[in-house]
C-alpha cells in the first residue's frame, strides 16, 4: 500500500491525535430517560461549548445497513470509523442473499440440506432470537426454514438465544408465541419443527472476546446436549421464569430445555446439520470454536457430535472462521491503521476486554492481528466479570492511565480508545447505574484534555451508536414514556438511532480550518478528519472530513 499524502500546507501538531470513542453515547430525542443530558459531565460540555462540535449520523444506511430505521451498533460502527468509508453491512448482505435466492442456490445450502436427507438427522438454527437486526433478524430464520421445508428437511429444531437488549427488555414472548405459530403450520403439513432450547444472551451461548466461557458451556450443554431446566415449551419457560422475578429481563433468563415424555426434544447428534444464524461476528466465534476446532480445550464438551455446521457469515477472515458460511461478508480494506502503517505512522488502540475487540479487530475491518508488530501497540484492559450495573465506572481510569503514561511519552502519533460505559451499562436499563457511568468516564475526558494540552496534541471526540441517550420507551406519537403493569416508565435496553458527537479540542489551533464544522455526515468522516488532523490528505474515496480546510 502507498503511503498517504502530506499536507504541505500543514503539518500536524507536535502531539498525539487522540481519537475517543464514548461507546453508547448520543444526543437523546426525549429528555426523560437521557443519562446523558442527566449526567454531570461538566467536561465534555465544556469542550463542547467552546470547542468545534456537530453531530454525526451513527445508525442505517449512515453505517451500510438497510434503512434509517435499523439502529447502529458497535460492530458496523467501528468498521465506518476504522475505514472511511460505508459498506453494505450483515443485514443488509443477508436480506439481500434471501431475497434474490443466492443463498438457497450456494454450496453451504445445499450441503446442509443434503446432509440431514442422508443422515436422517435434524437441521438445527441457533441464534439471536428477535429482530433487533444488530446480531440477527427473525425474517432471516423464517426465510431459511420455509426454504428447508420447501427442500424435504422433516425435522427443525430452534435454539432461542433471547434478547431484551437490542428490543424491549421483556418481549420474549412477544416473538416466542408468534414463532411457535409459524411452526405449527409446517407441522399440520406433517413435518416435524420445534424450538428445542434457549436462554438469554448473557447468560448462554454469546459471550465474546473470551470474557466469559461458562456463558458458552452452558449453551452448548443447553443446545447440544440437552442438559438444563426442563419445561414443556419455550413460552412456558419465559412465563415460569417471570412468575418467579417479574424484574427479569429476557438477556438475564437461565437456559431452558424443552421436553416431551422421552425427554429432551432437540439435542444434536451424530449426522445434524447446525446452523448459527447471527451475521454479526463478535458473539458466534466463541460457539463456533465449540463446535469446529478439533484442539478446542475451553471446557469439556464430552462427546462432540460430528455435523456439518455453517454460519450465516464468516466471523474472521483471517483464521477462516466458519469453515463453510452462508454470506459472504463485505471486503472491507485499505482501514486508516494500513495507511498510518504504510506512512510509518506510530499508533496505539485500547480498550477494556468488553470493547477491545472493536478497536482493534473491527477498526481494522474484519481483521485479526496488528498491520505492523512495530508501529502498532494494542493494549487490553481486562473487564470486571461483575454485572455492569454493579460497576458502571467500569475501566474507564484503567483506560485513561495507560493513555495518559503513552501520550507523556511522546512514542505515538495516533492513539484510539473506546470507553464502553455508556454500551455496556447503558444495556442493563438502570438509570442509575448509567448516570453514573457517564461522570465516571467524564472525569476521564477531564484528564485526558489536560493531558493533551500539555502535549499541544488535538482529542477527537465522537462514538459509534446512540445507547445511554435513551433509556426509556417512549409512544412515538404520544412522546410519552410508555408504563409497566405497575405504572412505572419501561427501561430500554436497546441501542437508539440518534446522533452521536464530534467535538474537536485542539489547543494549539492556528487557523488551519473553518471553526465550523461540516454538518449532514456520519461517523465515516472521523476518518478523513483524523487524518486531516495529523497533517495527512485523506484518500480520495474516504468519505469526507467534517473540517474545512483553509488554503
Amino acid at each position: 500500500m502507498d503511503a498517504l499524502l502530506k499536507n504541505t500546507q500543514w503539518k500536524g501538531r507536535r502531539g498525539p491525535v487522540l481519537l475517543v470513542i464514548m461507546d453508547g453515547v448520543g444526543y437523546g430525542e426525549y429528555r426523560d430517560g437521557d443519562a446523558v443530558a442527566a449526567a454531570d459531565m461538566r467536561h465534555f460540555r465544556a469542550l463542547e461549548s467552546a470547542c468545534p462540535a456537530t453531530k454525526l449520523k451513527a445508525h442505517g444506511k449512515a453505517v451500510g445497513l438497510p434503512s434509517d430505521e435499523d439502529m447502529g451498533n458497535s460492530e458496523v460502527g467501528h468498521n465506518a470509523i476504522g475505514c472511511g468509508r460505508v459498506f453494505s453491512q450483515g443485514a443488509k448482505l443477508v436480506g439481500n442473499s434471501i431475497a434474490t435466492g443466492a443463498m438457497f442456490e450456494g454450496r453451504v445450502w445445499k450441503d446442509l440440506v443434503a446432509n440431514t436427507a442422508a443422515s436422517g438427522g435434524a437441521l438445527h438454527f441457533i441464534g439471536l432470537f428477535s429482530d433487533g437486526n444488530v446480531h440477527s433478524h427473525l425474517d432471516h430464520l423464517s426465510a431459511m426454514i420455509t426454504r428447508a421445508a420447501a427442500d424435504g428437511v422433516r425435522r427443525v429444531r430452534v435454539h432461542a438465544l433471547l434478547d431484551g437488549r437490542d428490543v424491549s427488555s421483556q418481549s420474549a414472548l412477544d416473538y416466542i408465541l408468534p414463532f411457535e405459530g409459524f411452526l405449527a403450520g409446517f407441522n399440520a403439513k406433517g413435518f416435524d419443527y420445534r424450538i428445542a432450547s434457549g436462554g438469554g444472551r448473557q447468560y448462554i451461548t454469546m459471550d465474546r472476546y473470551n470474557a466469559n466461557w461458562d456463558m458458552v458451556k452452558r449453551g452448548w450443554d443447553c443446545h447440544v446436549r440437552g442438559i438444563g431446566r426442563r419445561f414443556a415449551s419455550a413460552a412456558d419457560a419465559v412465563a415460569a421464569y417471570r412468575a418467579e422475578n417479574p424484574q427479569l429481563i429476557d438477556q438475564d433468563m437461565r437456559e431452558f430445555v424443552v421436553c416431551d415424555a422421552k425427554g429432551p426434544v432437540g439435542t444434536i447428534n451424530d449426522g445434524d446439520s447446525v446452523v448459527y444464524f447471527n451475521f454479526r461476528g463478535d458473539r458466534a466465534i466463541e460457539i463456533t470454536a465449540a463446535f469446529e476446532d478439533e484442539k478446542f480445550d475451553r471446557f469439556d464438551r464430552g462427546p462432540r457430535p460430528a455435523v456439518f455446521y455453517a454460519g450465516m457469515m464468516q466471523y474472521d477472515g483471517d483464521l477462516g472462521v466458519p469453515k463453510n458460511y452462508l454470506v459472504t461478508p463485505p471486503s472491507i480494506d485499505r482501514t486508516i491503521g494500513e495507511y498510518l502503517v504504510a506512512s510509518g505512522v506510530k499508533s496505539m488502540a485500547i480498550s477494556e476486554t468488553q470493547k477491545y475487540g472493536h478497536v482493534t479487530y473491527f477498526f481494522n475491518g474484519n481483521r485479526t492481528g496488528k498491520f505492523s508488530e512495530a508501529l502498532e501497540d494494542y493494549i487490553e484492559i481486562p473487564s470486571d466479570r461483575v454485572p455492569f450495573e454493579q460497576r458502571p465506572w467500569m475501566k474507564c481510569a484503567e483506560i485513561t492511565d495507560r493513555v495518559l503514561t503513552a501520550i507523556d511519552s511522546g512514542a505515538y502519533q495516533f492513539i484510539r480508545l473506546n470507553f464502553p460505559n455508556g454500551d455496556m451499562v447503558g444495556h442493563t436499563g438502570v438509570f442509575q447505574s448509567v448516570v453514573c457511568s457517564m461522570e465516571s468516564m467524564d472525569i476521564q475526558l477531564g484528564r485526558l484534555a489536560e493531558a493533551i494540552r500539555k502535549a499541544g496534541g488535538v482529542m477527537v471526540i465522537s462514538a459509534d451508536h446512540g445507547n445511554s441517550d435513551d433509556m426509556l420507551e417512549h409512544d412515538k406519537k404520544t412522546r410519552k414514556a410508555v408504563l409497566d403493569k405497575d405504572g412505572n416508565p419501561k427501561a430500554k435496553t436497546s441501542h437508539s438511532l440518534n446522533p452521536v458527537p464530534c467535538v474537536i479540542y485542539d489547543p494549539e489551533c492556528k487557523g488551519e480550518y473553518e471553526r465550523s464544522l461540516v454538518e449532514g455526515l456520519g461517523i465515516s468522516s472521523l476518518t478523513a478528519t483524523c487524518l486531516n488532523l495529523l497533517g495527512f490528505v485523506p484518500p480520495a474515496d474516504y468519505d469526507r472530513s467534517v473540517l474545512s480546510m483553509k488554503a
